[in-house]
């Protein structure tokens, strides 16, 4: 079957065919290592980290993915400055942060990942050559400061369908010396009061790049003069992908075949972020919910669709994240995860069918959960050959969804440790048999309090026509309150 991407810049869907056959560039808008990263802003990455997995395994692509690191602005030196800090120790610290927290929701490493401040040579070049083409220009003023002529492109606005005309003044840059107040910077000259080291020189005197002017730069480096996909949050197609687009196409580059933007995580309505006091950093989120029911949510909801915080998300996906788990215990444990991967054509042609649909991640998951009840009946029947095979297929799934609970990087974080696996069985099993002997005695209070007592415990049990089987319904956090 064919993959099929909403192509933002063209408001449909189209037929995925890449430009090299059997390889794709990818290039993602990573953060701004101004400070510690919030789940909202990860959302992109775990949307193109499915995205990437599903290049790889399902239509068996060679995937070269860049995600870059703003690792200068105007946010990181005032932040830096406010908190007594040098402008790279700051940057470098929060970039540890970002990558731990990266790490910490199973996000697999882009093939590159460059910092900004080790491309200003790649920059200048770029800079010179749409100079020489008449599409940008120092101003006059002496300042250093090096503008994107906008009317001199009559592409500007293609991407997000503007007209200029309709357009606001451009914010990220003084506005003295411009032709247009919509012309944006491609080189923010030294600042009188800003770190040195936070200069480079160049022909239009010393500076740092402007924000759009870096990831033009950096994706032409790694990905070459034309790519696949680019990719990015919403909240970026304007300015800075308009603005990426505009300058790469002005210099005679080819640039991003295809535009792929996700939706926002909102929290009451609003766009997460620290200014509204709504962000969830990993780390404190970590503490409520395992990484991988965290990770399960986020990934659940289709990446274009806007993702609902509510205090009941994490507890709807710590039971689905469990589900998955159950099944895949009684079929076989961590011994599934000695077995290989199935290929692709040996899942539901279901699963294959909603990933080719722009990743239809929601009726993916659906296929999943279908397949997990499908085992547990043969599992219950008797028909372990059909339950194995079911979880094999589970295993595969979840691992293109990046939530395969036998995935190394969740070591330490499933719901059943490796080590404990038969002692803990040995014990609820006991419990178990107790509460059955109790309940054919028609002892039902001493039977409900030994379920009761199972629950306290975090061990959901389940009836079914062959017996109780247990699951671990959730973590116990011993340092919660």
């Amino acid at each position: 079957m064919s993959l099929y991407l909403y192509d933002t810049a063209a408001r449909e869907l189209r037929e995925f065919v890449p430009l090299e056959q059997g390889k794709v560039g990818m290039y993602i808008c990573g953060l701004t290592t101004q400070g510690t990263p919030h789940i909202g802003h990860l959302r992109f990455a775990v949307a193109f980290d499915v995205l990437r997995r599903w290049l790889e395994y399902g239509h068996g692509y060679e995937v070269t993915l860049v995600r870059n690191v703003t690792d200068i602005d105007d946010k990181i030196l005032r932040k830096s400055a406010e908190n007594g800090a040098e402008w790279w120790a700051w940057s470098y610290a929060h970039e540890r942060e970002t990558t731990a927290a990266l790490d910490t929701l199973g996000i697999a490493p882009p093939t590159y990942e460059p910092r900004a401040t080790g491309h200003v040579p790649e920059m200048v070049e770029l800079m010179d050559t749409l100079v020489e083409r008449g599409h940008a220009y120092a101003a006059p003023d002496g300042s250093g400061d090096v503008y994107f002529d906008v009317r001199s492109f009559p592409e500007y606005g293609a991407l997000t369908r503007q007209s200029i005309d309709d357009m606001e003044a451009a914010a990220d840059a003084d506005p003295r010396g411009k032709k247009d107040a919509r012309d944006f910077a491609l080189w923010k000259g030294h600042k009188e009061g800003e770190p040195e080291t936070a200069s480079w020189p160049t022909p239009y005197g010393r500076g740092r790049p402007g924000w759009h002017l870096e990831c033009s730069a950096m994706a032409r480096k790694y990905l070459g003069d034309t790519f696949d996909i680019h990719g990015g949050g919403v909240d970026l197609r304007f300015p800075h992908h308009e603005n990426e687009q505009a300058q790469s196409r002005a210099a005679g580059l080819g640039f991003a075949r295809y535009w792929l933007h996700n939706a926002w995580l909102t929290a009451a309505g609003e766009k997460m972020s620290k200014s509204l006091g709504n962000g969830m950093t990993v780390g404190e989120i970590t503490k409520i919910a395992r990484p991988l029911v965290v990770r399960y949510y986020i990934g659940a909801a289709h990446y274009r669709s806007t993702l609902e915080y509510q205090p009941s998300s994490l507890t709807e996906a710590e039971a689905a994240v469990s589900r998955i788990e159950g099944f895949l215990e009684r079929a076989g444990g961590r011994a599934l995860a000695e077995e290989p991967i199935l290929p692709v054509d040996e899942l539901p042609s279901g699963f294959a069918a909603a990933m080719d649909d722009d990743l239809g991640v929601a009726g993916a998951l659906a296929v999943v959960h279908d397949t997990v009840r499908a085992g547990n009946s043969a599992l219950d029947s008797g028909d372990t050959e059909t339950a194995r095979r079911a979880a094999r297929q589970v295993v595969a799934m979840t691992s293109v969804l990046g939530v395969n609970p036998y995935d190394p990087v969740w070591q330490g974080d499933t719901a059943i440790e490796s080590g404990l696996e038969s002692t803990l069985d040995a014990l609820v099993q006991d419990r178990l048999a107790a509460r059955a002997a109790a309940r054919k005695e028609r002892d039902f209070a001493t039977a409900d309090a030994i379920r009761d007592s199972l629950t306290a415990a975090g061990v959901a049990v389940e009836d079914t026509p062959s017996g109780a089987r247990w699951s671990l319904a959730r973590r116990a956090d011993d340092s919660k309150d």
